[in-house]
Parts: C-alpha cells; sequence; structure tokens
C-alpha cells in the first residue's frame, strides 16, 4: 500500500506545474484545506455525471483519465502525473462532472472539497482565476493528445502514447496493450508489434499488464517523425 509522509505530500505538490506557478500565498491556502486520501487499485474517485465536488491532486501512484461524449461510454484518455490537480470544473461551472477518474496501481491523492474552494473565493475574488487556470494547463495536455493522435503513422501515435506514460517517471505502469490501443486508436495486434520493436531497440520494457518507458525522448524523436528505429 502506498504512503507517504504528509510534508511530502506537500512538497510533491508544490512542484507541480500549475501550483509551482501560483503565489505562496494561493499554494498555502490551498493545501491548509487538502485532506489526504489513499485508493486501492482501480478504485473509482468519481464518474462522469457525478454531484459536483471540489478538486484532487495526484501524489503518488498512478491514476486514469476516462471520458467520451454525454451518450458514449467513457474511455481512456490520458493517465494523472503525480504534481498534477483536477476536479476544478464543479468549481467554475456549477455543473456535474465531465470525466471519469479512477485509481490504476492505487494512489495517494489530495482533496480540497467544494466548500473551501468556495470560502478562499469569497474571501480572495483572486482565487476563481488562480484556479481556472488549471484548466487552462489541462487544455495544453489535451491539445497534445489530440496532436498525437492525428498522426497518421500507427506506430508514431502508438510511440507518443507511450511517451506520455513516460511523463511519470522510470516506473512501471500498469497498463494492458489493449489500453495502449485504446489511447493510440490502434489495434491490440499493431501495439504488440510496436512494442516488440521498442523493446529491442531499448526503449521500453513491458509485460502483460505492466509497461515501463526507459527512453522517453528515443520515443519522441520517432513519435515526431525526425528519428529512426
Amino acid at each position: 500500500m502506498l504512503d507517504l509522509a504528509r510534508e511530502k505530500a506537500e512538497e510533491v505538490m508544490r512542484r507541480g506545474a500549475w501550483l509551482s506557478t501560483m503565489t505562496e500565498t494561493f499554494r498555502s491556502e490551498l493545501l491548509r484545506h487538502a485532506r489526504l486520501q489513499r485508493f486501492v487499485p482501480d478504485q473509482i474517485i468519481y464518474r462522469f455525471g457525478d454531484p459536483v465536488g471540489g478538486m484532487y491532486g495526484l501524489v503518488a501512484g498512478s491514476l486514469s483519465i476516462n471520458s467520451a461524449p454525454p451518450d458514449a461510454i467513457p474511455r481512456l484518455i490520458h493517465l494523472g502525473m503525480p504534481g498534477t490537480w483536477t476536479g476544478e470544473g464543479p468549481f467554475l461551472t456549477g455543473q456535474p462532472r465531465r470525466i471519469e477518474l479512477r485509481a490504476l496501481g492505487g494512489a495517494i491523492m489530495m482533496h480540497v472539497p467544494l466548500d473551501a474552494l468556495e470560502q478562499m473565493a469569497a474571501r480572495d475574488p483572486g482565487v476563481a482565476r488562480a484556479i481556472g487556470m488549471n484548466t487552462a494547463f489541462t487544455v495544453d495536455v489535451l491539445v497534445r493528445i489530440v496532436h498525437d493522435l492525428q498522426k497518421r503513422d500507427v506506430g508514431r501515435r502508438i510511440a507518443s502514447v507511450l511517451q506520455r506514460t513516460g511523463w511519470l517517471g522510470d516506473v512501471a505502469i500498469p497498463l494492458s496493450q489493449t489500453d495502449i490501443g485504446i489511447m493510440a486508436n490502434a489495434s491490440r495486434q499493431q501495439v504488440n508489434a510496436a512494442m516488440q520493436r521498442f523493446a529491442e531497440a531499448g526503449w521500453v520494457n513491458y509485460t502483460y499488464r505492466s509497461i515501463a518507458v526507459t527512453n522517453a525522448q528515443a520515443l519522441r524523436r520517432y513519435s515526431e517523425g525526425d528519428g529512426s528505429e
């Protein structure tokens, strides 16, 4: 079971792409309201359509982010990275959840309740803009995902997905080849063939349900078409 001291958890979140750009006053206030929560593998944190709620920050472990239009079944689109936050939508819009968040191999999260966010905003109007900035960071990631899916070559799409999993560091991620295929719009056979090539090149290690990226830079070069196998 994952475990982490409160002080270390706050250090991880302070270094994240969003919170590291905020003022110290905002960081301290947000973390003061945050509560550590632990989730077991495959536990759902929230579903599409769930009632309004607060923000979650990933401290350790792995998350799957699943989404789809309202009339479709949510599918895996991205993995959460330690130091990142999500779930600000209900605070900004007053509407239910728009994505599904699930712990992959277990996760330690920081949760800031909706009422705490609203109290912060009532005291300081700048809080809403600060929290909205996290949405901008999320949009940047989504643009990258769309860019990767528009690559015509299936091998480069698969390499792009694997390179993004490398954002989690040199750790084994509990993803199957079917999962990779969903994220890359590829068949399991195509993923299997690509994984064999990438493993032989020394870019990844993989088992039936686990993948570890060992050379993210090589995957990125190949995925953008300016490298060779």
